[in-house]
């Protein structure tokens, strides 16, 4: 029995200290891998940003130029995300909201809407949606080039009808067989322009996204 007993006790302590060291081995490979997957993260979000907001239309760091919208039924956002504004040279030349339209055949479409200072769409990004393949998935710029159809369009140079696809009498092409899409992206980015339009004087605000301990100064 004494033996079994010592037995006992010493796999009991074989397997806390497995634990231990399991559980330090993790912590430890979290430490080092943490900073680099939000590096890596990082990279990918400036990335997206700089599709729509190229490096030679701002000096300043778009990431961390960040100002918090939403939640907003417009936008239609249920939580807070961020705006991203642009500057040149310490003028705001630029902004990128983040929107999501409910409306998609597969569930939300989630994208980015670089609107410039006079009220013109820069670029719209796609970010995430579960559209159809080879169908829905066109409004993403690795299948097709349709959402540069929204480049250099206004409320001002794009009346309200005119913000819809052709089926529905509007100036944006819908994809064969697939309607319900690209009429859901077309809505977003119409709203984000409205959003924009009602909210003009904060975006554009000299201090709109400053943040100090990111130094933005741009």
């Amino acid at each position: 029995m004494a033996a079994l007993g010592q037995s006992i006790t010493r796999n009991a302590i074989g397997l806390a200290l497995f634990a231990v060291i399991t559980a330090g081995t993790i912590a430890v490979t979290h430490a080092f891998t943490s900073d680099r997957i939000r590096d890596q993260i990082r990279k990918a979000e400036a990335g997206a940003l700089l599709q729509i907001i190229p490096e030679d239309r701002h000096t300043n760091d778009l990431l961390a130029a960040a100002l918090p919208v939403g939640p907003d039924e417009q936008l239609g956002l249920s939580e807070t995300l961020s705006a991203h504004i642009a500057r040149k040279n310490g003028k705001v030349t630029g902004v990128i909201l983040p929107a999501v339209t409910h409306n998609g055949y597969s569930g939300d479409i989630h994208l980015l809407v670089g609107i410039g200072a006079d009220g013109r769409i820069l670029g719209v990004r796609v970010t995430q949606h579960h559209e159809t393949p080879g169908l829905g998935d066109k409004v993403d710029t690795k299948k097709t080039s349709w959402v540069y159809s929204f480049n250099g369009k206004s409320l001002e140079n794009t009346s309200r009808s005119e913000w819809a696809v052709a089926k529905d009498g509007g100036q944006f092409d819908q994809f064969t067989g697939a309607t319900i899409t690209p009429r859901a992206v077309v809505g977003a980015v119409h709203n984000a322009l409205l959003y924009f339009q009602a909210h003009r004087d904060t975006l554009l605000a000299p201090t709109a996204g400053m943040n100090a301990t990111h130094g933005d100064r741009g």
